[in-house]
């Protein structure tokens, strides 16, 4: 009797578990829709100030301003996204150990290491490695961030390659590729200058006229562009995290069925067990009393 109770108990306590991770698969699944409309939505401009900034960092005056000086690089800034939540399977996982690699990379080469955390996993990670020093941290952004919102931190970068406390920034992220594939990358944002790109496509802005100047041009247009790169990145790590914590709820509720299952047969086969030895106890008293 007392081993039925217990799988009663338990037959419960899953059930109310299913329900709450179907839930939360539902919710996940609402808001993985809207993020990947997002993320795709400015995929395209994203390419197009990537394709910009790199035609402006083959003008020759680009040498002189301080985002696309480009030095040997003795202290790496990396800005690491994650979520402030669990339950999303290896999303927070995949960064930490991108993170994780890379700052071993930088010992190895004697770089010194910095790193501004997105979100509270990632900084709880970051504070626990040895030789990292944590610049700053920032909770994760909503579901639907705007580029005013990457001001504080683009502000930030900015600011601390100018003034040389660093000589390169890279962003750690999770790139969404699609439902079912979601891959952690890094990508280079400051010097503003990318490599691996076709040098001659900064050929025809060699004869280009800029007004009011040159330096007033990469003033005001260098931050926007690379506002878009770190706005971007923030859009594919939102998508990815909805996706990987959809697929984590959705696997979480199967194994919560399959264990229901489980414990409904071992319910019943133990119910059977106490009825059968019941109707032989019963029987047997029968007999003795002949």
């Amino acid at each position: 009797m007392a081993n039925t109770i217990t799988l009663k108990r338990r037959i419960g306590s899953v059930k109310n578990t299913k329900q709450i991770t179907k839930a939360m698969e539902l919710v996940a699944a609402s808001k993985m829709r809207k993020a990947q409309e997002f993320a795709a939505q400015g995929r395209v401009y994203r390419q197009a100030a990537y394709s910009l900034l790199t035609r402006l960092s083959a003008i020759t005056e680009v040498n002189d301003h301080p985002l696309f000086v480009k030095r040997t690089v003795k202290t790496r800034l990396y800005v690491a996204i994650s979520s402030n939540r669990g339950l999303a399977g290896a999303y927070n996982a995949n960064i930490m150990r991108l993170l994780a690699k890379r700052t071993l990379e930088d010992q190895k080469d004697h770089v010194a290491t910095k790193v501004i955390a997105v979100g509270k996993q990632i900084a709880r990670f970051a504070r626990r490695l040895e030789g990292v020093e944590l610049v700053a941290a920032y909770d994760a952004y909503d579901d639907h961030p705007t580029a005013n919102d990457m001001r504080p931190l683009l502000d930030t970068l900015t600011k601390l390659y100018s003034d040389k406390s660093v000589d390169e920034v890279v962003l750690l992220y999770t790139d969404f590729k699609s439902n079912i594939l979601q891959v952690a990358t890094d990508l280079s944002l400051l010097p503003a200058r990318f490599e691996g790109e076709d040098s001659s496509i900064g050929q025809g802005l060699s004869s280009a006229t800029f007004e009011p100047s040159i330096e007033a041009v990469l003033d005001n247009v260098t931050e926007r562009l690379l506002e878009v790169q770190l706005w971007q990145t923030m859009l594919e790590s939102i998508a990815s995290e909805h996706s990987m914590r959809m697929l984590a709820m959705k696997n979480a509720t199967d194994n919560a069925t399959d264990l229901i299952d489980d414990l409904t047969l071992a319910f019943n086969t133990a119910r059977q067990a106490a009825i059968t030895q019941e109707l032989a106890e019963i029987t047997g008293g029968a007999e003795a009393m002949k």
